[in-house]
């Protein structure tokens, strides 16, 4: 079930001083796209400052639950009936990225089922720093036709074995982020490094499951939606550096918090305030620890002039709303 290789290494000379000293190629399966969704296998590819290769590991997860579209990463309840829980690989797992910045493709989503499983654990992944592998390809202007996987690996000539396979997905990118980094070397592009913010507080909800037979497995879900109450103030307008936050100010949010999103949501709203899904120009402040990230929420916000705040100014500006006009 667990698999290592150590694989001798060889890299070019000339390499720009400011890039990191080591890289941990990652990539998940999962039980779904969810925030309550579970890892059900990993795979972590070591590569050194210049992009080779160090060793690789891979395992299964027992999530604890059913494991979702088995029709795309073939992992079936009895295959991962036998395998260790997150909590007994997540020291292995640790090893495995410490010091290192975590390389996925499309490196959020991975990055966050990977904190969601350690903040279950009672733990801290040893991750500072996240690199996307679909900004780096953006970042080098390189003539993909879309930003899949299977898109990369083509155009750095790398054969996919078993797509949605962790660790041929991880060695498929590994090998594609060799060459990428590499590129990037040679014109001294910035690499895109983003904070990877562990959470501090998280909750599991139950998740009402439908037992519909797929070979014998559940393979569909639903989740009740979040309704939330609306809003019972109206809007004051955008928020201005220096001055509080006002109850109805439209509140939106985008990237990693270190808090739970829902958790960061539900406090919001306690204090009067309208939490809005997308931004426009009604949108009173943008938080987000990732100003850089260009999303199109960030991107938006730039546009209509939306004020933006970290997550740690947002929970400054909690611990003082201004009561709304005549409230």
């Amino acid at each position: 079930m667990l698999e290592d290789q150590t694989t001798a290494a060889s890299s070019p000379t000339a390499w720009p001083a400011a890039y990191p000293q080591g890289y941990a190629v990652v990539d998940v399966e999962t039980t779904g796209l969810a925030r309550d969704d579970r890892i059900i296998s990993a795979a972590v590819y070591r590569l050194d400052a210049r992009g080779e290769v160090e060793d690789h590991w891979y395992t299964l997860v027992n999530p604890e639950r059913d494991p979702g579209p088995v029709w795309i990463h073939g992992l079936t309840s009895d295959a991962l009936e036998g395998a260790p829980l997150f909590q007994d690989i997540a020291e292995e797992f640790s090893a495995r990225l410490d010091g290192r910045v975590l390389v996925a493709h499309n490196a959020v989503f991975d990055w966050q089922m990977i904190a969601r499983e350690y903040a279950r654990a009672g733990r801290v992944a040893p991750v500072s720093q996240r690199l996307c592998t679909i900004v780096l390809s953006k970042e080098l202007g390189l003539p993909l036709p879309n930003h899949k996987l299977e898109s990369l690996a083509a155009h750095f000539g790398v054969v996919q074995q078993r797509a949605h396979h962790a660790l041929d997905d991880a060695r498929v990118l590994a090998e594609a982020f060799r060459p990428s980094l590499r590129a990037a070397a040679a014109r001294s592009v910035r690499l895109p490094l983003h904070e990877c913010r562990p959470l501090t507080e998280w909750t599991d909800r139950a998740v009402p499951r439908q037992s519909a037979g797929y070979g014998g497995y559940r393979t569909t879900s639903w989740r009740p939606a979040r309704k939330r109450p609306a809003c019972p103030y109206p809007n004051p307008g955008r928020y201005e550096d220096g001055k509080p936050l006002k109850q109805g100010m439209r509140i939106a949010f985008s990237g990693d918090t270190s808090i739970e999103r829902d958790l960061l949501e539900d406090r919001a709203i306690e204090a009067g305030l309208h939490v809005a899904t997308s931004i426009s120009r009604l949108t009173s402040l943008l938080v987000t620890n990732d100003p850089d990230s260009g999303t199109s929420k960030v991107v938006k916000a730039r546009q209509f002039g939306t004020p933006v705040v970290d997550e740690a100014a947002f929970g400054q500006l909690l611990r003082d709303v201004e009561p709304a006009s005549g409230g």
